[in-house]
């Protein structure tokens, strides 16, 4: 009797991930035109998540593979000319990727001009408070809760949802009438995106938009806005959007021969 549940659990897992919908105990995948949308749901999966950087660039498919992870998706920007990381990863408390080491970073005109409001992009923590893991969605430089520890995080940005920071956080710069006259990460333009958001205090919901339905900030805003997310901020998108789940599905925007970009730091879930 146990074994004729167990494949027919089995059997039953197998129908809800083909093709647009995977359901498990505590992760959810369900894809509509064109979105992967992910939940993450209860107290149990946060012990799991980690954020880490590779020293070498590095496929999505090979993080996964690497970290044995159940899923995997892309997080922070990156310098694809030097491979040195241009958002902050702290895995294990410790830093695991610092743009100040970036030379490249330090050399630009525009970065070092405005090196403050870019380090202090908004980043997605995971922290310990008491027995508890907490999820959120905060600039840089702001305070972790005196109770509490930062267990991991990834820097990104834009935050997207309540208020989208565009300006705010130098995605955008305008001149002295209100022209657009910098862009950084496409965030006018529809393209492939990793977002990344909380609703409530035990659901993190991950929405991999690919080159299906492309979309701008403000149409990612409204989405967010729709399926009533309390925070949400951006990870890296464009031929940097990535996932991997189980090796079942797979998202690689810039295909190329199947491998997928090379990227930095990556989101996983540990088995």
């Amino acid at each position: 009797m146990k074994l004729l549940k167990y494949i027919l659990c089995s059997i039953l897992f197998t129908i809800l991930c083909i093709p647009n919908t995977c359901i498990a105990k505590d992760i959810s995948i369900e894809k509509n035109d064109g979105i992967y949308h992910i939940v993450l749901k209860g107290e149990k999966i946060k012990k799991k998540i980690k954020f880490v950087a590779s020293e070498d660039l590095i496929t999505n498919r090979e993080a996964h593979i690497k970290g044995r992870s159940i899923l995997t998706i892309n997080a922070g920007f990156f310098d694809p000319k030097n491979g040195k990381t241009i958002s902050y990863i702290i895995t294990d408390r410790m830093t695991a990727a610092d743009p100040m080491f970036n030379s490249a970073l330090l050399a630009n005109p525009f970065f070092r001009k405005n090196m403050k409001t870019i380090l202090n992009r908004s980043e997605f923590r995971i922290m310990q408070c008491g027995n508890k893991f907490e999820y959120s969605i905060s600039p840089h430089s702001a305070e972790v809760p005196f109770s509490c520890s930062l267990e991991t995080s990834a820097q990104g940005g834009p935050l997207i949802y309540p208020d989208l920071k565009l300006e705010e956080e130098g995605f955008i710069v305008k001149d002295k009438d209100g022209k657009v006259i910098r862009e950084s990460a496409s965030v006018l333009h529809k393209t492939s995106r990793t977002i990344i958001g909380i609703k409530g205090t035990n659901e993190c919901h991950i929405l991999i938009i690919t080159d299906e339905n492309p979309m701008d900030m403000y149409e990612v805003h409204e989405l967010c806005k729709k399926l009533g997310l309390d925070r949400a901020m951006a990870f890296d998108g464009g031929s940097s959007t990535s996932m991997n789940y189980k090796n079942k599905l797979e998202v690689i925007s810039k295909k190329g021969d199947g491998a997928g970009r090379m990227l930095k730091s990556f989101m996983i879930i540990q088995k």
